[in-house]
């Protein structure tokens, strides 16, 4: 946090000798993000979610190379459809870890108190902090997908099916609507480990259960949850693409499923991010340091 506050000072410093200016709202977002990725080194969680990541990596490539599942090596969509369903865990794993106390911690540390003692924008503060997340969280999911290329290509060569690209381009989007939640629950508590906790029993728990009570028992498209928007990553990957609605008889009963078409995806999964994005926001302007 020193280094912060002096990387905060050194960007309002004028080369004017007349005195001082206010920098450009910009050159302090850049200045935070900046001092918030050095952060997250310096607490050594980054390192710990890419060891969780090469952990996982790591299994994944010993199970395959050692029982060499069908599901795997029938063909590279196969594959990369196979493969690719972990990356979900990686996504909200990067959530929790970079946004879960990315806004609590200032107010559990009582170092917010003096961050915004500096002629800085509480909306600086909340998007650079947001972006620092973003890119940290993007080099784990990146780290994942690089491990992700390097098998399909051992195993099929440079046949990469063009579904691995959409179905990483909606990756990054979810992985966005992730943070987008995480730092509205980090501006609502004061405490990190509560935030960290609620969004971890949210994404791991409460929506996949809520999901499957909605459309298995209650038999309605839960069009209203990102874990189904979400869906799109793993359908994209399935040739040919899920139908949006699938009825199935067994005797008397009739039973429903449903899959996000892509628009339906993109567009829940956006509004996620920009509804609890600005909640958050609105939030941290309102809250007073102590």
């Amino acid at each position: 946090m020193d280094k912060e506050m002096e990387g905060l000072a050194g960007v309002t410093r004028s080369r004017d000798m007349r005195g001082y200016r206010i920098p450009r709202s910009i050159s302090q977002l850049k200045t935070i993000a900046k001092y918030e990725l050095i952060n997250y080194l310096r607490t050594k969680r980054f390192y710990v979610l890419l060891v969780i990541t090469l952990a996982i990596s790591g299994l994944l490539t010993a199970v395959v190379a050692r029982y060499q599942p069908a599901g795997f090596l029938s063909s590279p969509l196969g594959f990369y459809s196979s493969w690719w369903d972990s990356a979900v865990t990686v996504m909200i794993l990067s959530g929790i870890f970079f946004g879960g106390d990315a806004i609590s911690g200032e107010f559990q540390n009582k170092t917010g108190y003096f961050l915004i003692a500096n002629p800085v924008k509480r909306t600086t503060i909340y998007g650079g902090k947001l972006v620092a997340a973003f890119i940290a969280s993007l080099t784990i999911l990146g780290t994942f997908a690089a491990v992700t290329v390097a098998n399909g290509m051992y195993y099929f060569g440079l046949e990469i099916p063009y579904q691995f690209g959409l179905s990483l381009a909606f990756s990054v989007l979810y992985l966005i609507s992730i943070l987008g939640v995480t730092f509205f629950f980090s501006s609502l508590f004061k405490s990190g480990s509560i935030s960290i906790l609620v969004t971890m029993i949210l994404f791991l728990f409460a929506l996949p259960l809520t999901q499957t009570l909605v459309s298995t028992l209650a038999q309605t498209e839960p069009w209203f949850l990102i874990t189904y928007g979400a869906e799109i990553i793993g359908n994209v990957l399935k040739d040919p693409y899920p139908a949006h609605v699938t009825t199935v008889q067994f005797g008397p009963t009739t039973f429903t499923t449903y899959n996000a078409p892509v628009f339906y995806g993109i567009a829940i999964m956006a509004a996620y991010f920009v509804v609890f994005a600005i909640l958050g926001l609105i939030i941290f302007e309102r809250r007073d340091f102590a």
